[in-house]
């Protein structure tokens, strides 16, 4: 029971609370209204200001100083029903969150590029601490939700430095990355209820962005790198035996653009790093190949913009096997990626626009919409094989308002 238990904690740990932004996995398809309102694409197309955590490359395109800030209102809806066999179906109370976005950047002359960001990049959970249940006893006091509740907060500070020689650009990123996470379950064990609930654990970690661009003739090539940052939790792990580490996963990513007339269209590939860190890859989490695909018509005094973004979800089933100790573990798997971290969205669907208040002010609009998508894993139950469903579908609005000096 012991081992089930150190099992069902890092599988609650390492996926349930980090389910923060579930759109590529647990990353946010973008940052900033512009390229949020185009599917996500950046890479190989510029936003001002806005590139500094995309592709730093580009914000050589700002001719003075530029500043965009904001935020995104994020409205995910999950529910799971924690396995058939007398369950009933809950709906995660974590449905609304808040995002802010700055970003800063300016020409210091023909060459160099100088700029300051903060971005929120992660502040969600799942929420299941009113959980419901049509059976009640010491070893099953909920309906296999535990009644969970995961926090995560990510925010990353950077300052891009851009270089510029004719139509090619090469910039870096350095990251401070803020972590904050918080996890509180109640497991279910042959001996009565099992508790985990230490607080929230702080830490500060450093990585970094690598961007370059080309630009010729309406046409803007680009490609990124973007580090593994690995986020230490005092307390989260440790005082069960495990290690404190929780990584955010390393991106690399190429994009490109083509402007003619008043139309621009613009595609970016970027592959996610899961399998190669730590805490995802242990419970089968896979690469996941984003294809994010955008079209924007510039008007005089607006700007009009659509997207599509489309990842194939990092989670799939785990196979049971055919001993007690692969079912327990294939269960448990299972079990936490689709409770505590139903990573199983994959297209979303944008629009945004822009309008200019005068010469140097304008604002930004961005929606994004992921339809509904459920999810069924095998388990097994002291009752024999059953399954568990997970439905997730989600919303966002993105504001916000960019000056130029």
């Amino acid at each position: 029971m012991k081992k089930t238990i150190r099992l069902a904690v890092v599988a609650a740990l390492a996926l349930g609370a980090t389910s923060a932004f579930a759109t590529n996995g647990s990353n946010m398809i973008a940052t900033g209204a512009k390229a949020t309102g185009m599917g996500g694409v950046g890479i190989g197309m510029s936003h001002g200001a806005e590139s500094a955590l995309v592709n730093p490359a580009l914000i050589t395109s700002v001719n003075d100083t530029e500043i965009s800030f904001g935020g995104t209102v994020f409205m995910p809806t999950v529910s799971t029903d924690g396995g058939t066999g007398g369950m009933v179906s809950n709906d995660s109370d974590a449905k609304l969150n808040v995002i802010p976005e700055v970003s800063i950047a300016t020409k210091i002359n023909d060459n160099l590029y100088l700029g300051i960001g903060i971005w929120g990049t992660a502040g969600m959970g799942t929420d299941y601490r009113n959980a419901k249940t049509n059976f009640a006893s010491a070893t099953n006091p909920n309906n296999g939700t535990m009644n969970m509740v995961t926090n995560l907060q990510l925010m990353q500070f950077g300052v891009p430095v851009a270089y510029k020689i004719n139509n090619f650009s090469v910039a870096v990123t350095p990251l401070l990355q803020y972590g904050a996470l918080d996890m509180d379950f109640t497991m279910p064990t042959a001996t009565g209820p099992f508790h985990n609930g230490n607080g929230v654990s702080q830490n500060l970690k450093f990585g970094y962005n690598l961007g370059v661009a080309y630009v010729m003739s309406g046409l803007t090539l680009g490609a990124t790198y973007v580090s593994q940052i690995d986020m230490e939790y005092n307390g989260q792990f440790s005082n069960l035996g495990m290690a404190d580490k929780l990584s955010t996963p390393a991106t690399m990513g190429v994009g490109a653009s083509y402007a003619f007339g008043a139309n621009t269209v613009a595609l970016d590939y970027k592959q996610i790093k899961w399998e190669d860190t730590k805490g995802y890859a242990d419970f089968g989490w896979k690469n996941q190949d984003v294809i994010a695909l955008g079209y924007q018509y510039t008007a005089k005094t607006w700007v009009g913009r659509l997207g599509y973004n489309y990842a194939k979800s990092p989670i799939e089933a785990a196979g049971l096997g055919a001993t007690p100790a692969t079912m327990q573990q294939g269960t448990m798997t299972n079990m936490f990626n689709l409770v505590g971290f139903p990573a199983i969205v994959q297209s979303h669907m944008t629009v945004g626009g822009s309008y200019s208040l005068s010469e140097r002010t304008a604002v930004d609009l961005a929606y994004v919409y992921s339809p509904e998508t459920s999810a069924k894993f095998d388990i097994m139950t002291a009752g024999g094989p059953s399954t568990i469903e997970t439905k997730h579908s989600q919303q966002a609005l993105s504001a916000q308002l960019s000056y130029k000096f």
